[in-house]
């Protein structure tokens, strides 16, 4: 990972607006529950893409907004969240938006050889159909932004129109996200490492 971009702000040195976004993330749904994944250092710092939002904090406050939305109050199952999730990251070679939904996705219920074979873009016999179709959804609106008629079709009559909207917001999100991390170089926590080999190839499965 190259050098971080972007200076990690202690709660001491943010401003009203920046401090309400602040409490926002740290006080809102993220912090509830088990905390598989840290918020804020020992030094109440951000962790991940949430220390860029600071610096906008209009925008800021509607990405986190829209991220809350998607992670807890989405038609799409927790599985199937966590799946598309991890598509994006993989496809993207997101390494902190990785870290954190490999856990998250283990918490709902993904197996480790799923994950494995989602970071790897091999095939996942053990999906259930819905599953499936979301995995290359996910693929087909990565690649080609867009979805052809039978793709449109299929996301229509299994998943609902709803969870369609849902599964398009996610993957603007996240790959907004992934984009963000990218640019300000955004740091693992101290002691991880990346999940993607350095210049390794994600390989594409034919299908799910």
């Amino acid at each position: 990972m190259k050098p971080e971009r972007l200076h990690r702000y202690v709660p001491d040195e943010l401003s009203p607006e920046q401090r309400r976004l602040y409490d926002a993330i740290t006080q809102g749904p993220r912090s509830k529950g088990p905390q598989l994944v840290p918020l804020m250092d020992a030094e109440g710092r951000l962790e991940g893409p949430f220390n860029a939002f600071l610096l906008s904090p209009d925008v800021g406050t509607a990405l986190q907004e829209v991220g809350a939305t998607i992670r807890y109050r989405t038609a799409l199952s927790d599985r199937a969240r966590e799946i598309a999730i991890l598509e994006v990251s993989a496809h993207r070679r997101a390494d902190f938006e990785w870290y954190a939904h490999e856990r998250i996705g283990r918490a709902a219920g993904l197996s480790e050889d799923e994950i494995t074979a989602i970071r790897r873009g091999k095939k996942i016999a053990t999906l259930d159909p819905g599953e499936t179709l979301v995995r290359r959804l996910v693929r087909m609106l990565l690649r080609e932004r867009d979805l052809d008629r039978a793709a449109f079709e299929e996301a229509r009559d299994v998943l609902g129109a709803r969870a369609l909207m849902d599964l398009i917001a996610l993957v603007g999100y996240y790959d907004t996200i992934a984009l963000s991390l990218r640019v300000w170089r955004t740091p693992l926590p101290e002691g991880e490492a990346s999940p993607f080999r350095k210049g390794a190839r994600r390989k594409a499965a034919t299908s799910s």
